[in-house]
């Protein structure tokens, strides 16, 4: 079964790869350019071993418990793998304290309270030695500004990035964004690159721009995007 597992895996990270390398040079940009973020939420730890055996090292999480359990057991399964894991989804300041232990970056922040509880926790982190680096931070852009979907309004982003990259134990990475269903991914995507270009303009190591997942990535490549986070094209179906 693991075999067989592995050999699905295989082809559909193939496939997917195609697909950025398509769109990439369709846009004139080079595909190594873009960058693969595998989302692993609710998949076991042994489906994250198999995609790190055929060369992925980055991996994306919604919930703080989920993630650091899976971390844990990545680490026993491969302990050669030099893994980094993103937080995707959206973070109650509670659980920042514990997510600093484990997680690399968190990709989904959206308000400045829970940038100060992210600084204090690394902060907390790196004195106790639980933290080398500063934890790496991308501001979650909402192109419509639905408070239900999470993200800081297009408005709030310049100011919440400054915010982030005048802390200490934080890194500003650069912008994150989810399409809205009712708005077309490449006018969301627009939006979202010339926002990123303000604020790179600003904080020239804001570099990242994590934008497209299975259904949308193409929109994505082609409006620059330098990271896609892809879950169902890889894994299936949850």
């Amino acid at each position: 079964m693991t075999d067989d597992r592995r050999a699905q895996l295989a082809d559909a990270l193939a496939a997917v790869r195609e697909r950025v390398a398509e769109a990439a040079r369709a846009a004139g940009r080079d595909p190594s350019d873009v960058g693969l973020l595998a989302v692993t939420k609710t998949w076991p730890a042994s489906d994250v071993a198999l995609l790190a055996d055929l060369g992925l090292t980055a991996f994306g999480e919604n919930k703080e418990q989920e993630g650091s359990a899976k971390a844990a057991e990545l680490a026993d399964l491969r302990p050669d793998v030099a893994a980094r894991w993103h937080v995707v989804g959206r973070l109650q300041r509670n659980k920042a304290r514990h997510l600093v232990r484990w997680a690399h970056a968190v990709d989904s922040v959206d308000s400045p309270r829970l940038v100060d509880a992210l600084e204090a926790a690394a902060a907390k982190a790196a004195d106790a030695g639980e933290r080398v680096e500063p934890l790496e931070v991308l501001v979650q852009v909402s192109v419509d500004a639905d408070p239900e979907r999470g993200g800081a309004p297009v408005g709030e982003v310049p100011d919440l990035a400054d915010r982030v990259a005048g802390c200490e134990h934080l890194h500003l990475g650069g912008l994150m964004t989810v399409a809205p269903m009712d708005v077309a991914p490449e006018e969301a995507f627009a939006t979202v690159w010339e926002l990123a270009t303000r604020v790179r303009a600003s904080h020239p190591g804001a570099t990242t721009l994590s934008a497209g997942m299975s259904g949308d990535l193409e929109a994505a490549v082609t409006y620059g995007s330098t990271c896609v986070r892809v879950g169902t094209a890889l894994l299936g179906c949850r």
